[in-house]
């Protein structure tokens, strides 16, 4: 045997090694990282993705929540793991924001992870108490521009998609608004519809019950288009600035050593979950509009976000405490 053809034969040994390794793929539970506390959006719609994706795997898919440092602490669990596609990240917006919000990170979402698929779409409503003389995007401007740093905004705390999104508004009007942090998106809700601050941007899934209780007004959407059931509503874009979008989002990622067949697999997979009526009803209901855009629809999404919210950090000069 000479020693070509050796080679050649160690080589095909190996390439069937693999290919048996990736075709038993699951042999056992998968773990789907949310790197947020449960109860959450995410966690919330992660656990309709697992049980159907489960099904379709015929193989378990457990939620672990990992939170902490707004997303990183999860994401870095799954940036770290064994490349064998047992361990994969279902993230948020804060996947395209972290990049930006801390600089020193022991892994890089820009070239650790492998995109799957994105999951969701979760529209963003501009929202103001119910008693408020404020009744639409020009009332707002009007009066921010008539007084300068007397009204102010809401937000679950500093670096948030309610944080961003105000402060993309504020870019866009260029008007001066005050920022009022909070511990949470629940409590700043529950001043807001109390009068002690201004405004807000929230997800539907958090303050839609709000609205529709009288609690809070929505004023416009920062989607790209006017909600189902909600269309007297206008959209920001329509209101004055063309373009305008802040929605949040949820999409599952792979760590990148997880073999390509493999993330196809996945890819494939996530298409039928996200196209199941029962997913489909069930993300509805909680508020979120279901997305069946894959491995490279999701990778120039990532990167667009990623750079629209970079430029706000930077202008805004946004520092984490």
């Amino acid at each position: 045997m000479t020693k070509t053809t050796f080679k050649l034969l160690v080589a095909t040994a190996a390439c069937s090694l693999a290919f048996s390794a990736h075709a038993a793929w699951p042999d056992k539970p998968i773990t789907l990282v949310v790197p947020y506390p449960s109860g959450g959006a995410a966690d919330a719609l992660a656990r309709v993705v697992a049980s159907e994706l489960g099904t379709k795997l015929k193989q378990q898919v457990l939620v672990e929540n990992r939170s902490g440092a707004g997303g990183t602490i999860g994401a870095q669990a799954v940036a770290q793991a064994p490349g064998d596609g047992y361990t994969l990240l279902y993230d948020a917006t804060s996947f395209a924001v972290n990049p930006s919000l801390f600089p020193k990170l022991r892994f890089d979402y820009t070239k650790d992870f492998k995109p799957i698929a994105l999951v969701a779409r979760i529209p963003t409503l501009l929202v103001v108490p119910a008693g408020s003389p404020v009744k639409s995007v020009a009332d707002l401007v009007s009066h921010a521009k008539a007084a300068p740093d007397k009204m102010s905004y809401a937000s679950a705390g500093n670096g948030s998609a309610a944080h961003l999104s105000a402060e993309l508004f504020k870019q866009g009007f260029h008007v001066s608004v005050v920022h009022i942090p909070y511990k949470g998106g629940a409590p700043a809700l529950t001043d807001l519809s109390g009068g002690q601050v201004d405004m807000m941007f929230s997800a539907l899934t958090a303050c839609g019950p709000l609205v529709k209780s009288g609690r809070l007004r929505a004023i416009a959407t920062a989607f790209d288009r006017r909600l189902e059931g909600m269309q007297e509503v206008p959209t920001i874009a329509e209101s004055g600035l063309p373009g305008f979008n802040a929605y949040e989002w949820n999409a599952v990622f792979a760590p990148k050593g997880v073999p390509d067949a493999i993330t196809a697999q996945l890819e494939t997979l996530m298409k039928k979950v996200l196209t199941a009526p029962a997913v489909r009803e069930r993300m509805t209901a909680l508020g979120a509009l279901p997305a069946a855009g894959g491995a490279k629809e999701l990778d120039a999404f990532v990167k667009s976000e990623t750079a629209k919210w970079a430029r706000v950090i930077k202008t805004a000069n946004i520092k984490l405490d």
